[in-house]
């Protein structure tokens, strides 16, 4: 995590101040148009738009115009185009520009943490647990699959075939298991098999795949805190991450009642939106006392606040916070991927290549197999389910900023986690549409899982 108090005193009693805030308002204007042009192209396109705030990013970046670098990426105050504009209009020092350069950076890190918490805070807030609890088991199992053979594979692939150290190989595995409710959902929903039976445990799963796939965020995260793994610490990890999760659930149901009652009586601005973030943030804040990672108690915070009695009012009230912080990290994600380093030319490059390629496939046919976990159902597609669970979306994204942000992973193997989340995000419409090649049925039957 970012420490605060370095930044303030550098911001606030620091002669360079102005200069610090001009710097952090031009690349907010930067990170905004980046994320705005590409989100609006990937949408003409009819891709998910975040995958253009990705491209927006990989395009301001150190991969091509270098309008936002950052130092904890090898770059220099000098790679900076905004900071060559500062210099230019305040005929400030090198020594000054480096001091603006560090500042700036640090602040623009702090609101992209804030961003993928309100992200999580969101993302828990649409995750329904009594949609989970009616999906039933063929589900669940498809989930687990989908979570476990795509990291199993994608981490022992790495250490076995390309001698990459523990923690950054089993960082890189759990990036492959999230899988992208939105964009499998659309296409269903566009075929007319949102509500078939291969419809509901794919959607059915990838909210399990979810829930599964903060918890195992939590604990790489963690280890890479740590930088070694210890088998006592990991189990630690792994049961206090599913206690903290599904504690916080069960006491959910007494909380839930007080937050209304409480939100009622609030007569001021935000007497809804405000009491939500106190609680989102104090959640955060327990999951890091506990040696967890703070989105997990945003989303935590999320899963609880979904049983209110006020949800679909809240959903509106956090949407317009999250359009304000979460593009910020995700063009941050981009712009911190340096694509030189997958360049075939350089000698050098051609082993994080092969490590893309090699991620790519382990995505692909870590999903695909889920399919053939499905069981007891005759005449089930199951080449569908298993494709419906391939595109990675907007969690994979989070795994590449938090893994880059700890340090966990290099420049080649972020760079190949980013092309892996961009390709199996672009291939799973067409692929989708290709698996249910047999026309729609006239009548389509809804299936109760449970039963």
């Amino acid at each position: 995590m970012v420490n605060l108090f370095p930044l303030l005193a550098t911001t606030h009693e620091s002669e360079y101040a102005p200069f610090v805030l001009t710097g952090v308002l031009l690349t907010l204007v930067v990170i905004y148009l980046a994320s705005k042009l590409g989100g609006e192209l990937s949408r003409m396109m009819d891709f998910p738009p975040v995958l253009g705030e990705l491209v927006g990013g990989v395009i301001v970046g150190a991969s091509a115009l270098h309008l936002l670098v950052f130092p904890e990426s090898g770059a220099v105050a000098s790679d900076s185009i905004i900071m060559t504009v500062l210099q230019f209009i305040g005929n400030l020092t090198p020594e000054a520009v480096t001091s603006i350069f560090a500042s700036q950076s640090e602040a623009i890190s702090i609101l992209a943490e804030l961003g993928v918490i309100v992200l999580l805070f969101e993302i828990g807030l649409e995750s329904d647990l009594r949609e989970l609890q009616k999906v039933g088991y063929q589900a669940a199992i498809v989930a687990v699959v989908g979570v476990a053979a795509p990291f199993l594979a994608g981490t022992a692939g790495l250490m076995f075939f390309f001698h990459v150290p523990v923690i950054p190989a089993v960082f890189a595995g759990a990036a492959l298991t999230a899988t992208s409710i939105g964009i499998t959902s659309k296409v269903l929903s566009e075929l007319g098999y949102l509500k078939s039976k291969e419809g509901q445990i794919i959607v059915g799963a990838a909210v399990i795949d979810d829930v599964l796939g903060i918890i195992v965020l939590a604990v790489v995260a963690s280890l890479a805190k740590t930088g070694e793994v210890d088998v006592f610490n990991l189990i630690y990890l792994i049961v206090s991450a599913s206690v903290f999760l599904l504690g916080s659930i069960c006491l959910g149901k007494f909380f839930n009642k007080s937050f209304v009652t409480i939100a009622d009586k609030l007569q001021t601005r935000g007497k809804l939106v405000i009491p939500a973030f106190i609680f989102a943030f104090f959640m955060a804040f327990l999951a890091n006392a506990i040696h967890l990672e703070a989105i997990l108690g945003a989303f935590a915070a999320g899963l609880v606040l979904d049983e209110t009695d006020k949800r679909k009012e809240l959903d509106q009230q956090v949407i317009p916070i999250a359009d304000i912080l979460v593009p910020i990290f995700f063009v941050t994600v981009g712009a911190k991927v340096d694509l030189s380093v997958l360049n075939p030319v350089v000698p050098e490059n051609r082993e994080g290549l092969i490590l893309a390629v090699f991620l790519i496939i382990i995505a692909i046919l870590g999903k695909v197999v889920t399919g053939w976990s499905v069981f007891a159902q005759p005449g089930i597609n199951r080449l569908a389910i298993g494709v419906g669970m391939i595109p990675r979306g907007e969690v994979g994204l989070v795994f590449a900023g938090i893994g880059a942000a700890s340090g966990a992973l290099d420049k080649p193997l972020q760079a190949a986690i980013i092309i892996m989340v961009i390709l199996t995000t672009f291939l799973a419409p067409p692929l989708l549409r290709f698996a249910f090649k047999e026309p729609v049925p006239e009548v389509t039957k809804e299936v109760d899982l449970v039963s």
